[in-house]
């Protein structure tokens, strides 16, 4: 099974070129507002210690606030959506855990389905070495793990972007209608524990077994979606130069003045803000691809800038 056990994937929230997203972030534009529930045990190798109990399936609704649902071992939460999810550029949905540091951290598989019955996995991976089980409150290295969600500390969604499922055939990425968020059983013995895209053993703290065990879901935000009330005109600006390189000052032409303007990375994350709309600084911007992002009087703008190096 060759795939490399050093890769380095995105750090903690906060970190530089971290893809963690903030629960403020004004690229959210809808979440969760229905949540079915099927709870796991506290401990999947001894069930008659019962099942994890911690909140109901409200405090998966709506913006992130803290008040959550833990699923137990292998419990499961099916999420859905007033509008469908669509594929945009870079990511298209964010999972939220509620995760006091960047190291503690409960992961879980995410699914996402068009109709409700046909799920597909997002590819994950966990380069966590497995000669040793993580405690019930041991730590890992959020850089060791990619598309798994609980990477973050709370109030830090973890962002997932569809076009990594392009070529699924069971469901359609420009309307995805359920998101369905699995708790990792993180035993590395491998009659309990799950397995990521490699088929390797993915070891997070276990066992947890208590009422407030297993992956503690707070809220799914949506990023891109079909709702036909978030879609308006596209104001045409013309920003020069572009592409450009990170030494330069942006000019924007085209656009009413003093209105406000962000610079998103592929992430969704804010990088920049201009007021004066007349330009825009990008110094010390790494290269690739950004969206210069705002709403005026007559539409909203959304332009594509590439720096190179």
């Amino acid at each position: 099974m060759a795939f490399n056990a050093k890769a380095q994937y995105d750090p903690a929230a906060g970190k530089e070129g971290s893809l963690a997203i903030s629960a403020d972030s004004n690229v959210f534009i809808d979440w969760a507002n229905e949540c079915v529930l099927k709870r796991g045990p506290m401990d999947a190798s001894d069930v008659s210690k019962g099942y994890s109990n911690l909140g109901d399936e409200k405090d998966a609704l709506g913006k992130p606030n803290s008040e959550i649902v833990t699923l137990g071992d292998g419990g499961m939460a099916t999420l859905s959506f007033s509008y469908p999810i669509t594929n945009g550029t870079g990511a298209d949905f964010a999972v939220f855990e509620n995760s006091f540091s960047d190291t503690y951290l409960e992961l879980a598989l995410v699914e996402v389905s068009s109709n409700g019955k046909d799920f597909v996995r997002f590819p994950c991976i966990s380069l966590t070495d497995t000669a040793q089980q993580i405690g019930p409150f041991g730590t890992l290295n959020p850089t060791k793990i990619q598309n798994l969600a609980g990477k973050h500390r709370g109030m830090y969604g973890t962002p997932f972007d569809l076009e990594v499922l392009k070529d699924s055939n069971a469901i359609n990425i420009d309307s995805i209608t359920h998101v369905r968020i699995i708790d990792v059983v993180g035993s590395i013995d491998p009659k309990y524990g799950n397995r990521d895209r490699h088929g390797r053993l993915i070891n997070d703290p276990w066992p947890t077994d208590f009422e407030a065990g297993g992956f503690d879901l707070d809220a799914v935000g949506v990023i891109h979606s079909l709702n036909p009330n978030s879609v308006q005109e596209i104001i045409s600006v013309k920003l020069f130069p572009n592409p450009c390189n990170s030494c330069h000052t942006i000019r924007i032409e085209g656009i009413e003045q003093e209105k406000e303007l962000t610079l998103l990375n592929l992430n969704g994350q804010k990088v920049n803000t201009s007021i004066a709309t007349s330009e825009l600084e990008v110094s010390g911007l790494k290269p690739g691809c950004y969206l210069l992002t705002g709403t005026t009087t007559k539409g909203v703008v959304r332009e594509k800038l590439v720096i190179y190096e």
